[in-house]
């Protein structure tokens, strides 16, 4: 039982993390498109800026989860996605430095340089994640010794490619949708028109990444096994849906709220498919990671549970008071203070 709640929080908890910074994600790779002057470019900065360090926490708890409620698994997948893991840690790493080091100096080639680092560390890491979570629903290629047979190349295999492609247009639909909502002016439209052009690709996508899921993995074993699961790639559809009803509308709040819950259910859709198997093996089925074989103790699980318990609605309470602090558009008094980006 325990480790059944414990695979369901890991797979909430990574689905949390790419909702919340998947518009990070988003307005990173849509800075060079979208923004023209510099002024435009600053109000993406401080539309991320007092948010992305915030919902990374997402990230550390999502690592931190699957090391101590199923360490074997986090071995493994550390070791066989080795490649991988480092590029989306040093491009995150890149990220973070950009926002810190833009504003530091006027120039204009210190500026483009450090955007195009915003860019790299935005692209790459929804890229990656999405390239990473495909091969984890299709297999990867370990043997019984948790050795990886194969390389980088391996992992950038067709189903890889399309699940990267998903989440990095998940992403820039959702960055969109927020840049609409913190910007006024030329910058507002360009931003509404972005996230309306970017839909239809959006849904192209989510179409091909269903029925290539069909064929490529066995995500739809447990859905046929149980019919009552088809409920939630429905929602997806539905949050899909309603996300271009409200950006039509200009209801821009209650658009990214859809497009939030589109990823949030996307991912789920995913992870459901995925149970109880957590680093399935493409060599031999057997050799599989799962909740069961691979977590820790009761007596750990247990701890933990409570631990998670206390912690995790305070993590909620803070952010939902940083998004209500900051839930404004970023306008000329904030582009002006000091602590901007």
């Amino acid at each position: 039982m325990l480790e059944t709640i414990w695979f369901l929080l890991w797979g909430l908890i990574w689905a949390i993390y790419f909702t919340l910074d998947g518009f990070d994600f988003g307005l990173g790779t849509l800075l060079p498109f979208v923004a023209r002057t510099d002024k435009e470019k600053r109000v993406v900065y401080n539309s991320m800026g007092p948010f992305w360090d915030g919902n990374e926490v997402w990230l550390i708890t999502a690592g931190g989860v699957t090391f101590a409620a199923f360490p074997t698994t986090y071995a493994v997948m550390f070791s066989t996605l080795y490649t991988p893991l480092l590029l989306i840690l040093f491009t995150l790493i890149i990220r973070a430095v950009s926002l810190e080091f833009r504003n530091k100096i006027s120039s204009p080639s210190w500026k483009s340089f450090w955007d195009a680092c915003l860019f790299i560390g935005s692209f790459c890491p929804a890229l990656l994640f999405g390239v990473a979570f495909a091969n984890i629903f299709q297999g990867i290629p370990f043997d019984a010794n948790f050795i990886f047979q194969g390389n980088l190349l391996t992992l950038l295999n067709p189903y890889g490619l399309v699940g990267g492609i998903l989440f990095v247009a998940l992403f820039l639909v959702h960055g969109a949708i927020w840049l609409a909502i913190k910007s006024d002016g030329a910058l507002h439209r360009r931003a509404k028109a972005t996230a309306s052009g970017l839909w239809i690709f959006l849904l192209v996508m989510a179409v091909i990444f269903l029925i290539y899921s069909w064929f490529a993995t066995t995500l739809y074993k447990n859905y046929l096994a149980n019919p009552v699961l088809f409920v939630l790639p429905l929602l997806t559809v539905v949050a899909l849906l309603l996300t271009r009803f409200f950006i039509a509308g200009e209801s821009f709040w209650k658009a990214w709220f859809a497009s939030g819950a589109t990823i949030l259910t996307a991912v789920l859709f995913g992870v459901v498919g995925l149970f109880p198997n957590l680093f399935p093996s493409s060599i031999d089925p057997a050799l599989s990671l799962t909740a069961f074989n691979s977590s820790s103790s009761q007596l750990t699980l247990t701890i933990m549970l409570g631990v998670v318990i206390v912690m995790v609605p305070i993590v909620i309470a803070y952010q939902t008071w940083a998004y209500y602090l900051f839930r404004g558009k970023v306008d000329e008094a904030m582009l002006a203070s000091k602590e901007s980006y």
